[in-house]
This record gives structure tokens, sequence and C-alpha cells, in this order.
């Protein structure tokens, strides 16, 4: 940060008063979660966690990360339609990862039975870290690409407004107003729009899978009401629901509640937690459907650690993308070092580098929602115990990411403001739909910057850890 921001982060006085200014202007902007203690209700809420002011970004790492997402998502999209590059990504880890193995399932009798889907729609959401070179310059790496329930689309509107309304507050006006505006939420909305359009039943509607406890409702809203503001109703059922009301007609036309479903949205189902028998046969039905799954389950599998790793391979995205040098030199880029654990001497190598140097690397299971990597000792551990067993197989490892730590002050509720050092990862929001063969969108529609204290290893927003934040660009 430049040095008048530093400086006001030293003074507690100064920084107890713009809290709570901030605060006010977060719960009147909708910056809004609903409590631990009452997930189910929004009789009473409070604000999401964020920043106090926003944070430093290099404007050329911004810039590239929405350069190479239209990339990502063509990658995806390609990666979805490959039942042969799934089928031999994933076959170890299937074995020794019941959760993917559940999911591939469902692949495997959709794939036989035939796809009833002819609109494909993807949401996703690709995020980054700012990796430290030698030089003091950074670079950009990928953490991971989430094609399932990616969020924060919401929040992250309405986070712009409050940083301004800080900076404003210190008579900051120029630096105002170099935060970026940014509303993923209308154009994931416009996404789930097309999709919607394209099935082409005017009475339609557009079934949202939610959580029983959802904290995180005003994110969704956010988009449930940019599409009713375009006349596309949502209802908001749980897998249960779905098990209990839902229905295929002869023509494989979902309906729910009598309801026609156009456009399934996915904001649950991608931790094994969230399933019960009755909440797979639900996902089992939905994916048999003709109605647009975001995603449908070979995009959520694309969206795996493993297929991230795979895709790493040297010649691995010139197969994907045949005729588009371009788009797989921006790709690679920004590909962080991913190895396999699958058994046999190249898993060996890569468990025996680990060992070696443990705090450059970081061990992920095939799992989304944060909290799940392994570090450290714990990473140690880890490999020791899975060295010689197969159940190595259902995990990766990755290079960790260094950036630049940074001072900020994290706001929580029944937390006091404090200053810590701090790291952001960059998340950059990605839309297509695709009708038969044909792309008839792909587009970036937004940004979400979470920061978290260099402490903390691992989680997001959601996960308790990161909080809301915006990029300032220098």
């Amino acid at each position: 940060m430049d040095t008048s921001w530093e400086s006001l982060l030293q003074d507690e006085h100064q920084l107890e008063v713009l809290a709570r200014q901030a605060v006010d202007r977060a719960l009147a902007e909708g910056v809004l979660l609903r409590t631990a203690q009452e997930p189910s209700s929004s009789e009473v809420v409070s604000y999401a966690p964020f920043t106090l002011l926003p944070s430093r970004v290099p404007r050329a790492l911004l810039e590239q990360a929405y350069a190479v997402q239209m990339d990502f998502n063509v990658l995806v999209d390609a990666v979805s339609q490959n039942a042969a590059f799934l089928e031999q990504t994933l076959s170890s880890t299937i074995k020794r990862d019941e959760f993917t193995a559940r999911l591939f399932d469902i692949y495997k009798q959709v794939l036989k039975e035939g796809i009833a889907q002819t609109v494909f729609l993807g949401l996703n959401r690709s995020d980054y870290m700012f990796q430290r070179r030698l030089d003091g310059s950074s670079a950009l790496k990928q953490i991971e690409i989430n094609t399932i329930s990616a969020s924060f689309g919401g929040l992250a509107s309405r986070t712009p407004a409050v940083h301004r309304h800080v900076l404003s507050v210190l008579s900051k006006t120029e630096e105002a107003a170099k935060i970026l505006s940014n509303n993923p939420s209308k154009g994931l909305a416009l996404g789930i729009a097309k999709a919607w359009e394209l099935y082409g039943s005017a009475n339609a509607v557009v079934l949202l899978i939610a959580q029983e406890k959802e904290r995180n409702i005003f994110d969704q809203r956010a988009i449930e009401n940019e599409l009713l503001a375009r006349n596309i109703h949502v209802i908001r059922r749980r897998f249960e629901d779905v098990s209990e009301k839902g229905s295929l007609d002869q023509d494989r036309r979902l309906f729910m509640d009598g309801q026609e479903v156009a456009v399934v949205y996915f904001r649950d189902g991608y931790m094994p937690r969230q399933y019960s028998l009755q909440n797979w046969e639900a996902r089992l039905l939905l994916e048999r459907s003709c109605a647009v799954k975001c995603p449908d389950i070979a995009t959520q599998l694309a969206g795996t650690k493993k297929v991230q790793q795979e895709l790493s391979r040297v010649g691995v995205l010139e197969v994907l993308l045949p005729g588009q040098p371009e788009a797989v030199a921006r790709l690679r880029a920004t590909f962080a070092g991913l190895y396999s654990l699958d058994m046999g001497e190249e898993g060996d190598q890569a468990i025996a580098e680990a060992l070696a140097a443990p705090s450059q690397f970081v061990l992920k299971p095939q799992r989304e929602g944060g909290g799940n990597n392994l570090y450290g000792e714990e990473m140690v551990q880890a490999l020791v115990r899975l060295k010689d067993i197969e159940e190595r197989a259902s995990y990766i490892l990755m290079e960790k990411i260094e950036p630049e730590p940074f001072g900020n002050c994290l706001l929580r509720p029944g937390s006091p403001a404090r200053v810590v050092q701090c790291i952001s990862e960059l998340g950059i929001f990605g839309v297509y739909v695709r009708q038969g063969k044909t792309l008839v969108m792909n587009k970036h529609v937004g940004h979400l910057l979470r920061t978290k204290a260099i402490e903390h290893a691992d989680g997001g927003v959601a996960a308790g850890v990161a909080v809301l934040d915006n990029p300032y660009p220098v």
C-alpha cells in the first residue's frame, strides 16, 4: 500500500473510528451474511467480514487474469466434452476417492442413456495468487478453478462502494475513484438468462439447489434478483425436495412441484457431507433431465484437482485445444507446479521431493469448499502414511505459492479491528453457454478479491478464514 495508508494503520483510535464507519456502510450496502447461530433465518444478520482498506494488486496481473479467463472457459468446456480424457485422468482417483467415484458413476449412467440436455452453461471462478519472484516482481499463478457453486459474485458487487466510502472519509477522493466497479452477479445472471432463453419454454423456471442452512443467502439473492428483473422466476429447493417432488416426463423434461425447469443452478452438492443416499438419487434425476445444469456432472468433474494436475502435463493442452497456440500459452503461463501421486516412479519422486522440502508444497485432496489442504508438518505426516498405499492417488501435490505479505485491517463481527500481515487471492468469474457444439457466449464478468492473515494457510470466506476485499490497481 502507498505509505500514507500504512501510516493510517498505525493510529489505533482512527482505526476504530474508521472501522465503525466502514461496518455501517457495509450493512447499508447489503454486504451481509446470516449468523452462525441462525443460519436458516434472516431475522438477525451481520456484515460479511471484509478489509478496512482495499489491497494493492499489480494492474498487469489483474489484466492478465481477465485476459486468460475466456481461455479457461473454453478449456473447461472442452474437458467436459472429452469422455476419454476424463475417464483416463480420473481412473486412479475413482478407485480411492469415494466422492469422485459417485460423481463419475452418475456421469457414466448419463452417457450410457444419452445426454438429454442440448444447452450447456458454465459459471466458474478461476482463483490465483501472486507468486513473489526473486527480483521482487510478482507472477500470476492459478490455485484452482471452481466449476460448481462459485460464490461471492453477489457480495463482491456490493463491496466497491464500501471501500470508496472509507477512502472518501479519509479525503482520498482520487484514490476512491480508482476502486474498480464490479458486478459479477449481473454477468452470472446473464449466463443463466441466456441458457433459460435457449431452453425455449417461456413458463419454465430456474431451480436453485440450496442448502438447508445457508448463511450466504444474500450472495445468491443478488443473482435471483437480477433474473427476476428479466422476468425469469427462480425457485429454491433442496436435494430432498427434488427427490420427493421432482419428476421427468417421457421427453425427460424436468418438473418440480408441477413447474417445468429450464435451468438447474447448484449452490449445493460439491462436498461429500452434502449427499445422503436420497440426495445422490436426486442428483441422478436432475442429470438425466434435459434441463440445463449449471454445472452438468461432466463439468463438475472437469473442476477436480486431478484434472487440474493432468492439464499441466506437457502436450495435454495442445490436444484439448488444437490449433490454439496463443490460448495454450496464456493458460500455461498461469500454471503452478502440479504433481501426480499415482502409484509408480513419478508419484514416488514427487513424494520424495515434498518430504525433502515440505515448505515448498501443498497436499490437495479432491475437495471443494476450503479447509481441506495439508501443509507443513501435517502434510509430512500424511505423506508418510500414504507413501506406499494406493490411497495416495486420491491426492495431488502442488507447488506452494508464496505471495508478498502486506498490512491491512480485517473486520469481523465480534473481533476488534487490528492490523495483521495478509496475503490475497484473486478470482475471476467466467460465463459460457454452448448450444450443441456452438459456443454462443464466452465472457469474463467480474472479480473477487479475498484476503487472509498469513497464519491461515487454507480456506475461503465461507470457511471463515478469508475476508472480502477489493483490488487497488498499482
